[in-house]
């Protein structure tokens, strides 16, 4: 029975999947579930320490540090260990940062005006200048400007509590350009002994015109108040290798969705994960911005995994997940209710599961719960029980008629004309009490002496048999003791 319950459980999750595109613009959050607890927001910012030699008047080292930010955008975590993915242009950049912290040590100290920003700038003082130009990088053998830089990438988790500090991560590796992926992997500690819920990849990216999918990230850092954003979107006709990227189109044209996924981007979307609307998978990650949004393929995304030898898995937590989502699904809240009361024991952070368990203790034992439904009410389409009664009876006559042949074939025939010949009797047969009988011994109970008896002489005996004088039991010739009471003969 919890084999069929699972089969018709499975069968009915299928269904809702398939059914989703045309559900998508009503609830676009139902099939991003899969992914949407493993979507986290990535800061990048860079740690610039910088000493000004300033040796106009007397020599004094002027020591600074700044915090200037790279990147902010989602990343996509995609093993249970911490592998996550995003793009290169959120952890790392093409501008200098050593021309921002001379322009900013230069101002602060000097006095002057001099914008800050990652350009190389003049003043008006030439002596000024002078040091000026000296103290932007390259380094050279007159610079007075020493530079040190450290890049820290910080990774805020979909959890609540939120975490206020963010887990360090690493950079293992990035493509060639801004817009391509880039695989890090934390360095700090990893929430949960079984590690961090994960998403599923999908195999390819939807090919055909309008295909739907849901966009998911963040547009700041984790809070009750912040929480992850979901919204629609639809692929327009693509093909493999898209230099350019996959484009956006509405195909209802009622809204421009190239422009709405670049105002997300910019808010901070950059490398939010693309969801196909099928089976809830990533099919891809977002990048551009402004008037402008696009997706790059999940094969780029796998091609920089294998890169950066990180194997995407899914774990014991996204089993748990799924299992009570297919319960969800189906409506059967009070088992999901069980089921993400499981998922929050193996990772207590879960905010995607936390939401569907309010809602399924809900509903749980409520007219919309199926498995109340199924346990009180009787079943619909009862078959009437005649039909059983009637098998029942056919099958009763069918035994009786079997037996009844069976015993007429066993049976002898009938002869009332010859009543049975009587059956002769057959006298008992003697004891054999020959030369060698068989003595038993009886040793569990003491010997008893048999009084003895006057033996009793036919006329048909021969006066050559002997008796027992001691307990009058019949003797063989040969016996020299008694076969019974072990009495010698000769006395």
């Amino acid at each position: 029975m919890a084999r069929l319950t699972a089969v018709a459980g499975g069968l009915a999750v299928a269904l809702v999947l398939l059914a989703a595109p045309a559900m998508a613009h009503e609830h676009p959050s139902g099939i991003t579930d899969l992914v949407t607890p493993a979507v986290v927001r990535v800061e990048t910012l860079a740690h610039v320490e910088v000493t000004l030699l300033d040796h106009i008047g007397e020599l004094v080292h002027v020591e600074r540090s700044y915090d200037i930010p790279i990147g902010v955008g989602t990343g996509i975590v995609v093993s249970p260990e911490g592998g996550i993915v995003t793009l290169k242009r959120v952890v790392k950049t093409d501008k200098d940062l050593a021309v921002y912290a001379a322009n900013k040590v230069f101002s602060e100290h000097h006095k002057v005006k001099i914008p800050l920003d990652f350009a190389k700038h003049h003043v008006k003082d030439d002596q000024l200048d002078h040091h000026l130009q000296e103290c932007y990088p390259p380094k050279t053998s007159t610079s007075n400007c020493l530079f040190n830089i450290t890049t820290n990438i910080l990774v805020f988790p979909n959890i609540s509590p939120p975490d206020p500090k963010g887990l360090k991560a690493d950079l293992i590796t990035a493509g060639d350009t801004l817009d391509s992926p880039a695989v890090l992997t934390l360095s700090s500690r990893v929430l949960g002994s079984l590690g961090m819920p994960t998403a599923p990849l999908a195999d390819k990216v939807p090919d055909a015109e309008g295909s739907p999918t849901n966009v998911a990230g963040f547009l700041g850092r984790p809070a009750p108040n912040v929480p992850y954003t979901v919204d629609i979107a639809h692929l327009r006709k693509g093909g493999q290798g898209d230099a350019q990227g996959r484009q956006f189109a509405d195909p209802e044209k009622k809204a421009d969705e190239p422009v709405k996924l670049g105002k997300l981007i910019d808010q901070g979307f950059l490398g939010a994960p693309v969801i196909g609307d099928k089976d809830g998978h990533v099919v891809g990650m977002l990048f551009g911005g402004g008037q402008d949004g696009r997706m790059i393929g999940v094969r780029e995304i796998t091609a920089a995994l294998a890169k950066a030898g990180v194997a995407p898995r899914r774990g014991a937590i996204d089993s748990a997940m799924e299992a009570a989502l297919t319960r969800y699904h189906t409506k059967y809240y009070t088992e999901a209710a069980s089921g993400f009361q499981r998922v929050l024991e193996l990772y207590p952070g879960n905010v995607v599961a936390a939401g569907l368990l309010k809602i399924s203790l809900q509903k749980r034992g409520t007219a919309e719960d199926a498995g109340t439904k199924q346990a009180v009410s009787p079943t619909p389409r009862s078959l009437p029980l005649w039909p059983f009664i009637v098998a029942a009876a056919v099958l009763l006559v069918a035994a009786l008629a079997g037996a009844f042949l069976l015993w007429r074939r066993r049976a002898p025939e009938d002869k009332p004309d010859e009543p049975p010949a009587p059956v002769a009797a057959v006298p008992p047969q003697p004891f054999d009490e020959g030369a060698n009988p068989t003595v038993f011994v009886q040793r569990s109970q003491p010997f008893q002496v048999v009084p003895r008896q006057q033996p009793l002489m036919t006329a048909n005996e021969q006066p050559s048999v002997k008796y027992c004088t001691e307990c009058g039991m019949r003797l063989g010739p040969a016996h020299r003791f008694c076969g019974y009471c072990g009495h010698p003969i000769e006395t």
